[in-house]
């Protein structure tokens, strides 16, 4: 079992509530910022398509932060979450550099890496993550990489890099028009 994320962008109007619930629920500052929104390129003139994508750690099903980390900080649980112990971290950013994704982000005021862990303590309580329950669009959801949620789904919309690389669990319903897809 793999789980990972749904991002439907054409429903996500950019409001940035997944990212700010992340923020709320782990005190994370403005330096570490475990979910991130981006804009994309969308359609212009004479009908402007304002395009986003939300994204965090994609708990790769090859994670490099994971081969790379030279204090053994990172696992990999049976449902794929990729966790970083925070204690074991010792600041060098080789996961950092390693990420094609930016996911694990160095935090200089405590001179570590920090990087989203899929809420599992909210998974083990059968709760969703803070940014799936947040996100009021439904353009967010939790998903199980290998159930029908995700047929129909591309691996990488523009913008996206390579997910040949490391096998991100994160998969995307692009909007109807307006952002070039790469099929995987």
């Amino acid at each position: 079992m793999q789980l990972g994320f749904l991002v439907d962008m054409e429903k996500c109007i950019g409001c940035e509530s997944c990212a700010m619930a992340c923020k709320n629920l782990y005190q994370t500052d403005a330096i570490a910022q475990w979910r991130r929104l981006y804009q994309m390129n969308g359609k212009s003139y004479p009908q402007p398509l304002w395009v986003f994508m939300s994204i965090s750690c994609n708990h790769c099903a090859r994670p490099e932060c994971l081969r790379v980390c030279p204090v053994g900080a990172y696992t990999k649980r049976s449902d794929g979450i990729v966790i970083q112990d925070h204690a074991r971290c010792i600041g060098c950013r080789s996961c950092v550099m390693a990420c094609p994704y930016g996911a694990p982000q160095y935090n200089p005021h405590y001179g570590k890496v920090e990087k989203c862990m899929l809420c599992y303590q909210r998974i083990d309580q059968g709760k969703l993550p803070q940014c799936v329950d947040a996100c009021s669009m439904g353009a967010l959801k939790l998903a199980h990489m290998d159930s029908p949620s995700v047929r129909n789904t591309v691996a990488r919309v523009s913008g996206f890099p390579d997910p040949s690389i490391t096998g991100p669990s994160v998969r995307f319903i692009p909007p109807a028009m307006g952002v070039q897809v790469r099929r995987a």
